[in-house]
């Protein structure tokens, strides 16, 4: 049976990266920082793709809401597998976890997905609320940090560690899932192939030429 979900990701700073206030004192200076998926939503892309696997055919659809520059962000899911993505543009990702909540909900909506997945939480403000949220407002069942899952006939069980123990959910799609760490390990995109340097100045034009015909077949 195809399966056919969406994974919520968010543009984040990397988390060794050095970070500064800009000048009006409440916002990140981005100047020289660098961004990354959002650690925790790797493992929502992978389980997707994963179900997408094991179900033999379907869609994973990937949606970001952020600046012109989520779409790097976007290409790293793209790379590990997703079939498409989808940009809700904005100046800058919303502070308030509600008004986030409700443009991807809009964009959720009448959308056919079996399964919609987050990461538990984004690791630049740790709010765990977004998923939840837009839960709330599709009116769909939802389980928060998932640590194990397993699908079948239109139903879910999921396991989620608490103080203590594990918590054992049983839930009906379509559902709302957050996922934790150690659900699965994420694949990553293949490393570019080490680079060439054919020299410099005006003899390099010759061997690039030489080499785009002989070697890449380009020419």
């Amino acid at each position: 049976m195809p399966m056919k979900i969406a994974v919520c990701i968010k543009r984040v700073p990397d988390s060794e990266t050095r970070v500064k206030i800009a000048a009006d004192g409440k916002s990140l200076d981005e100047a020289g920082v660098k961004f990354i998926l959002n650690p925790y939503d790797e493992f929502a892309v992978e389980e997707a793709l994963q179900r997408k696997e094991q179900a033999g055919s379907g869609e994973v659809v990937v949606i970001a809401l952020g600046p012109a520059a989520a779409q790097e962000t976007i290409r790293t899911a793209l790379a590990m597998g997703a079939d498409r993505g989808t940009l809700l543009q904005a100046d800058r990702i919303p502070a308030d976890g509600l008004a986030a909540a409700t443009a991807l909900a809009a964009e959720l909506k009448g959308g056919g997905y079996d399964l919609i997945l987050f990461g538990k939480m984004a690791i630049d403000d740790y709010n765990h609320q977004v998923g939840p949220m837009v839960a709330e407002l599709l009116d769909l069942p939802c389980v928060t940090t998932v640590a194990h899952l397993e699908i079948e006939g239109g139903k879910g069980v999921a396991e989620r560690e608490i103080e203590g123990g594990l918590e054992v959910v049983e839930f009906p799609l379509p559902a709302v899932l957050t996922t934790d760490k150690g659900l699965n390990e994420p694949r990553y995109p293949p490393d570019r192939k080490e680079g060439k340097i054919v020299g410099e100045g005006g003899a390099a034009v010759a061997e690039l030429v030489r080499l785009l015909r002989e070697e890449a077949k380009v020419l």
